[in-house]
Order: structure tokens, then C-alpha cells, then sequence
């Protein structure tokens, strides 16, 4: 057979295998299709409302995980709202605050009619830099969060006092554990305390 011949049946196989690829893009391919003809006939609001629905049914697929973890100069506004710290390095006695995005929360119906809830507690441990634990509690935060979608801008934000500590290099680790579903997911965020 022909190196051409060859090279277009490649080409047709490709093609097919692309083309059915592309037939099953999935649901969130298929809701954007649809929430841009919405927008485009005019109902801003009922293509929102079909972005955010899909993104809640996708949400509940995903694995439970930590999306973003900075520290912050003060306690955010909202989601996304914050000021990131320069760097990790602290005065002695200042509190440390943590901006955290859990993602992957799995929600079920509330007590309240028509309502879903999630709930997560949060757990920390202060590393030094060989990995052995010199503080920890668990269960220090406690978030339960209830309305009547799953909302997925979701944020904690943790303090930690770490006052009386030497100056050195440390690690927060905190571990948050996802109440309705028993998973769990960790994040680290290495630290400095400065000397005097």
C-alpha cells in the first residue's frame, strides 16, 4: 500500500476519534452552549442561573481539596476579597491569618425546608522545619454554611496565635475535613518568625 494511503487512513481514523471527542464535550460544554444563546436572546439572568447550576452539579464530582490557601494582612470582606500578605514572615507575637478555599464540598438537605448544607471542621499543626509537630487542635474551626443551592464561593478564614514562639522557620498545616462525606484534604503554608 502506499505511504500516502497509509498516512490518509491515519488521518480519517484521527478525524473520526476527534469528531466523537468533541460529540461528547459534556455537561458543562453543553450548559456554556446554552447560557450563550440565552445571553444572546437577552435572559442574563437565566444564563447565569444555567452556568451556576452546572458548575454546582460539576462540584459535587470533584474530589475534596484545598483551591487556594494565602495569608492575609486582615480578615477578608468575601470570597476573593483579600489582601495578600508580601511574605510569610511574621513579627514575634503577630497572628498569623489564612485566607482558605475548600473545594469539592459535598452538600445535603438541611433541616430547613428547601435548604442544602454543607459543614467542614478544621484541624492545624505547627511543624518545624524536620516535620515534628510542636502544636496542634483539632476541630479549632467549625463552618457550616446553608442555603438553597451549593454555593461554591466558599472561604474560611482561620487565626492562629503563635505568640511566645522563637524566631524560626515553621509550617501551618491545616487539615480540613469535609463533615457529609468524611473526606479530607490538607494544605501547608510555610512561615518565618522573625528574630528581635
Amino acid at each position: 500500500m502506499p505511504r500516502y494511503l497509509l498516512l490518509l487512513a491515519a488521518l480519517t481514523n484521527a478525524t473520526v476519534i476527534l469528531a466523537d471527542t468533541q460529540a461528547e464535550a459534556g455537561p458543562l460544554a453543553d450548559a456554556a452552549a446554552k447560557a450563550e444563546q440565552q445571553a444572546s436572546s437577552g435572559d442574563a439572568a437565566g444564563a447565569q442561573e444555567t452556568l451556576r447550576k452546572a458548575m454546582s452539579d460539576f462540584s459535587q464530582t470533584l474530589p475534596f481539596a484545598i483551591g487556594k490557601a494565602v495569608f492575609v494582612t486582615a480578615a477578608p470582606a468575601g470570597f476573593a476579597m483579600y489582601e495578600p500578605r508580601p511574605d510569610p514572615v511574621f513579627e514575634a507575637g503577630e497572628t498569623l491569618i489564612s485566607y482558605v478555599e475548600p473545594v469539592g464540598l459535598t452538600w445535603e438537605e438541611a433541616s430547613d425546608e428547601g435548604k442544602l448544607e454543607t459543614r467542614f471542621t478544621v484541624d492545624f499543626d505547627i511543624l518545624n522545619p524536620k516535620g515534628e509537630v510542636l502544636a496542634s487542635q483539632k476541630a479549632f474551626g467549625d463552618f457550616t454554611f446553608k442555603g438553597y443551592q451549593r454555593n461554591q464561593e466558599i472561604y474560611a478564614t482561620l487565626r492562629i496565635d503563635v505568640a511566645g514562639a522563637p524566631s524560626g522557620n515553621y509550617v501551618l498545616r491545616y487539615r480540613f475535613n469535609d463533615t457529609n462525606s468524611g473526606r479530607s484534604a490538607s494544605v501547608d503554608q510555610p512561615f518565618e518568625i522573625s528574630g528581635p
